[in-house]
């Protein structure tokens, strides 16, 4: 069971980092939930690959700080679709 996970771990972090993806959007790819893949890369990652763990970390913290803009712009396309 160790193994499975650890793979599960290095392949969540390299889909991130490969495809610059959100916690949301590599949770619905992979068919987990979204508190696994958070547990995965955040913190059973910087045991297993530290390498593979600093660049997931660089696209989360990127993630993060886009995550009003996102919020906003999709409130906008919102209301914008309830106008037509």
């Amino acid at each position: 069971m160790k193994g499975i996970v650890e793979e599960r771990c290095v392949e969540l972090g390299s889909y991130i980092v490969e495809n610059q993806a959100t916690v949301r959007a590599a949770a619905a790819k992979f068919g987990i939930s979204k508190s696994t893949v958070h547990m995965d890369v955040s913190e059973r990652l910087r045991s297993i690959r530290p390498q593979l763990y600093s660049q997931v970390r660089q696209v989360l913290d990127t993630n993060k700080s886009q995550r009003h803009i996102r919020g906003g712009l999709a409130t906008r396309e919102k209301y914008r679709m309830e106008e037509e």
